[in-house]
């Protein structure tokens, strides 16, 4: 059983930054995509950004293009969100995703298989 544990988000000003970080409980992240989503109440969890196994390969949804950067430590298990700029429609609770896969990555929520438990960010205008 994968387990990913989020960790960093709270309440900023609009303009400024947060940084959130997901652990995955497993023995290596080589061949594990991942990903980060958010979901506000009442609508449907957003797709946010991908990292593939390669880490050569991101994703970003057009909304956070240029202003959040994914990244991955494969030594730490360990995924990033790196968040500048942040908007008020940013507020949202964010959750870590994985797949063990080497297929190429689909940005929405059924394709990846382990969840973590989300994150609240919550960004004041």
């Amino acid at each position: 059983q994968v387990q990913l544990v989020e960790s960093g988000g709270g309440l900023v000003q609009a303009g400024n930054s947060l940084r959130l970080s997901c652990v995955a409980s497993l023995r290596t992240l080589s061949s594990v995509t991942m990903a980060w989503f958010r979901q506000t109440p009442g609508k449907e969890r957003e797709f946010v950004a991908a990292v593939g196994w390669s880490k050569y390969s991101s994703y970003y949804a057009d909304s956070v293009k240029g202003r959040f950067i994914i990244d991955r430590d494969n030594a730490k298990n360990t995924v990033y969100l790196q968040m500048n700029s942040l908007k008020p429609e940013d507020t949202a609770v964010y959750y870590c995703a994985a797949k063990i896969s080497l297929a190429p990555m689909e940005a929405r929520p059924s394709w990846f298989d382990y969840w973590g438990q989300g994150t609240q960010v919550t960004v004041s205008s």
